[in-house]
């Protein structure tokens, strides 16, 4: 090799050297945060072993990482669990552990999750039930958010559907008061509107490459059970699944299954003690299964569109809901106790390059770890005052 070809090799070894030099020191990308959170969710889903729920959607997900199969929640009641997982705090901490009391009432200057975020650097976004403050003066908590929230919970007995201008709403196909199947698009209802919504926000942050945060609140499967008429066409009655167990536990107290009716009845047919037939039982479990896989096809909706963009492989995916639900297990009809229906919840977490894909763990994991586990993934610091654990050891090693 003559003097001149091997110096010019050389200098294009030196510059390939140096470019890789730089490259190997670069900062990494952020990772985004897609936060998924559904309402009285339990675990009748197909990846926690339901054979009869059909819930592909969130099955796939389950499949791409980790699931939590022994994941719980502080109180299996809507508001103190939302507060408590969105503060990374128990609600003992919180001093919150009823339906009316406003995180911020309590903590002004608390810094929530997404607000954590916000702070460093990235974008937060709020679309649909995240926040429980119904019927409050601020809605939706503005300091989480880095823009106003969208489709923020007001009630669920306010819900009615929705359809284009001129079209008749079809008949109520359902008997119990409620339920109710109508054959309407997905979008007649909060939930599909609102993964329409999701998908619009995935859109923009793959345009703007800005880190973001999202988070989308289902309203589903909470009651009343109103999924359009496709999904409980998924189902046949008469092969709907019976409450397991069906009966109380032998001398189990009155105060084990206090306050937990409310699934038979929503304004403005309140009547907690009311008496529902078997074929009413019957079909409001259909009902609860229906709306299962409605918002399933919701989630799915939003994770092909992350895959679309070519975001997921630089998106957290956490799956999971405010608290699990009794749906005639131990002759119950809603939430609020400490039985496992109740206490119990999905928690799937998918982080790139930590997760390995369709791994189920046994560790104890709780909502409030979700917070800190985050923000581990993500490389932030730790905010004081945290009550929950990361996770991240667990998503890198199941046992």
């Amino acid at each position: 090799m003559n003097k001149n070809k091997r110096l010019a090799l050389t200098s294009i070894a030196l510059c390939c050297s140096a470019f890789l030099g730089v490259a190997s020191f670069a900062a990494p990308a952020k990772l985004n945060v897609l936060f998924i959170v559904c309402d009285d969710l339990d675990t009748k889903i197909g990846c926690y072993g339901d054979a009869y729920a059909k819930t592909p959607n969130m099955d796939k997900i389950a499949s791409r990482g980790m699931l939590f199969a022994k994941n719980y929640c502080q109180q299996p009641i809507c508001n103190p669990s939302r507060a408590s997982f969105m503060s990374g705090r128990r609600p003992d901490t919180l001093r919150i552990w009823d339906i009316p009391t406003n995180l911020r009432d309590r903590h002004p200057d608390l810094i929530t999750m997404p607000q954590w975020f916000k702070q460093h650097g990235y974008f937060a976004q709020g679309i649909g039930k995240i926040y429980h403050n119904y019927n409050q003066k601020i809605q939706g908590d503005p300091d989480s958010w880095s823009v106003p929230q969208l489709m923020h919970w007001d009630s669920h007995t306010t819900e009615k559907p929705v359809l284009p201008p001129g079209m008749p709403v079809p008949p109520n196909l359902a008997k119990d008061i409620q339920c109710e199947c109508r054959d309407v698009p997905d979008e007649a209802y909060f939930d599909g509107r609102i993964a329409n919504l999701a998908k619009e926000a995935l859109q923009g942050f793959a345009k703007t490459g800005q880190p973001f945060f999202l988070a989308v609140g289902m309203w589903k499967p909470h009651g009343p059970m109103n999924a359009p008429k496709k999904y409980w066409d998924m189902y046949r009655r008469e092969e709907v699944l019976s409450p397991n167990p069906a009966t109380r536990p032998k001398n189990a107290p009155d105060l084990a299954f206090h306050a937990n009716h409310e699934f038979l009845s929503y304004p403005p047919n309140y009547d907690p003690l009311r008496e529902v037939d078997e074929d009413g039982k019957r079909e409001m479990r259909h009902g609860y299964y229906a709306a299962i896989s409605f918002v399933d096809a919701q989630i799915g909706k939003v994770i092909d569109e992350l895959d679309r963009l070519g975001l997921a492989k630089n998106t957290i995916i956490v799956l999971t809901s405010d608290n699990g639900l009794q749906v005639g297990e131990h002759t119950s009809w809603g939430k609020m106790t400490l039985f496992e229906n109740d206490a119990r919840l999905p928690l799937v977490i998918v982080a790139p390059g930590v997760t390995p894909s369709g791994v189920k763990t046994r560790s104890i994991s709780e909502l409030i770890d979700i917070y800190p586990t985050l923000v581990d993934l993500c490389g932030l610091p730790q905010p004081a005052g945290l009550d929950g654990l990361s996770l991240k050891p667990v998503l890198a090693d199941p046992t």
